[in-house]
């Protein structure tokens, strides 16, 4: 634990299961910009995360990149399934809320000893892994601290978590979560009409939207290009992340692929697409020996984040994956894609909060991920304007702001203003465990 934080500066407690080392979700960024840019803005965030073990894979090097004076507890807590399986198979029981329900008995702890050492004013807790909103549910039953509770996207849908007796569970931590929490951030406009509609009771003003963005520090370095693509060579294609068999299916555009190269109007000299670290590999890739097209379509590993963005902003173009049942939600790679200004297929539909960022900020040609035959015929155009260098690029003025610095400046004022409302309403209600008192629920 790093324990040189600034007592001058308010303390937030911020409970987030991905955060270095962990690799491999773009998740993690969005705690990790918020504890980087809130100390500027007058509040000393205080990270309590999963110990390393239960991370699915991790990169040492993204510590270095962590401010020297942020304190971060990397509480107990396992995977089930690595750790408490026999081969292969567990106790559901294990498994609920989730497969990290062991770091609730590392958490808890560990949130208290933080909230005592560093005089934490606020919890903050993000999803989505299900046992962070537990924590924080606990952690502020326990103390009374006002609590920040920050659900990115839904955390239940109707068919969501798919096992009837998870979402059961889910459904009910969002509920005391929802109720419970004095804030309630989400990052799109379309998620808090949701919740708002699920919940009638909940008031409006409680319910917040900050977006995901991109970090200006992390394009500095890199070395964009636009223009034409030299005839001798093939056009590059990129999509980065995971992809998703329901939410972000690529089947649809497989076929669309495989049907243009029958057709014989594409081929491995003229275009190369690459998926990095997409997950379900061995379903893609036999997929892809099924329809022919393992010599275009090409499945690579994961890459740390700096080397990952450099390897979009040398792609001639950027690919980008969102089903209609996902219309509430976008992708975090959206704002790093527009902030490297290459040009964008986007699978996805007209209607969803995903085209509605897309059509602000403009640079992107957008085609229904689910129609094969809509995918077929808008991609030979696309890649003709790319060859040509006449595809537009996203309007940095529209961006700026999804820039990571202004949404920490909404968290921090959304910060400032609660424990004002908080002091002004209580101030002798909650027992203090910072100064060795017992704590009483709220």
């Amino acid at each position: 634990m790093k324990q040189s934080a600034n007592r001058s500066k308010p303390a937030v407690l911020m409970v987030a299961y991905h955060f270095p080392p962990q690799t491999g979700s773009s998740g993690l960024l969005r705690t990790l910009k918020f504890s980087r840019y809130l100390p500027d803005l007058g509040w000393q965030p205080v990270i309590v995360t999963a110990h390393p073990r239960a991370y699915e894979s991790t990169d040492p090097r993204a510590e270095k990149s962590l401010p020297d004076d942020l304190p971060v507890t990397h509480a107990f807590a396992l995977d089930t399934k690595k750790h408490l399986s026999f081969r292969g198979a567990y106790p559901d029981f294990l498994a609920l809320p989730d497969r990290w329900a062991s770091w609730v008995l590392g958490g808890v702890p560990a949130g208290l000893l933080a909230i005592r050492e560093h005089r934490a004013e606020i919890l903050f807790t993000t999803f989505p892994i299900c046992s962070a909103i537990l924590i924080g549910l606990i952690l502020h039953r326990l103390t009374g601290k006002p609590w920040i509770l920050d659900l990115r996207d839904s955390m239940t849908e109707e068919n969501y978590p798919r096992d009837p007796r998870t979402r059961r569970v889910w459904r009910w931590i969002e509920r005391q979560a929802v109720h419970r929490a004095t804030r309630v951030l989400f990052t799109t406009p379309s998620t808090r009409r949701m919740y708002l509609e699920r919940y009638p009771d909940l008031r409006p003003e409680k319910c917040l939207v900050i977006s995901n963005g991109y970090d200006e520090e992390d394009f500095t370095a890199l070395s964009l290009h636009q223009g034409a693509v030299d005839a001798e060579n093939p056009i590059r294609l990129l999509h980065t992340g995971t992809l998703y068999p329901d939410e972000r299916d690529p089947r649809p555009f497989f076929r669309a692929v495989s049907r243009l190269k029958s057709e014989g109007r594409i081929g491995k000299e003229n275009l190369q697409i690459a998926f990095r670290a997409p997950g379900s590999e061995d379903l893609y890739r036999t997929i892809l020996d099924e329809m022919n097209v393992a010599d275009i379509v090409h499945l690579q590993p994961h890459t740390p984040y700096r080397q990952s963005l450099q390897e979009c902003a040398d792609a001639d173009a950027l690919l980008l994956f969102q089903a209609a049942n996902c219309d509430h939600q976008i992708p975090a790679k959206a704002y790093e894609y527009l902030r490297v200004q290459r040009p964008i297929f986007a699978l996805t539909t007209q209607t969803g909060d995903t085209a509605n960022l897309l059509n602000e900020t403009g640079g992107a040609t957008i085609v229904d991920l689910a129609g094969a035959d809509d995918i077929h015929d808008a991609l030979p155009p696309f890649l003709d304007a790319i060859r040509a260098g006449k595809h537009p690029v996203a309007d940095r003025s529209r961006l700026e702001r999804y820039a990571r610095h202004n949404q920490a400046r909404d968290l921090a004022a959304c910060l400032s203003l609660v424990r004002q409302q908080h002091a002004a309403v209580a101030p002798n209600s909650t027992k203090r465990l910072t100064n060795g008192e017992t704590s009483r629920n709220r």
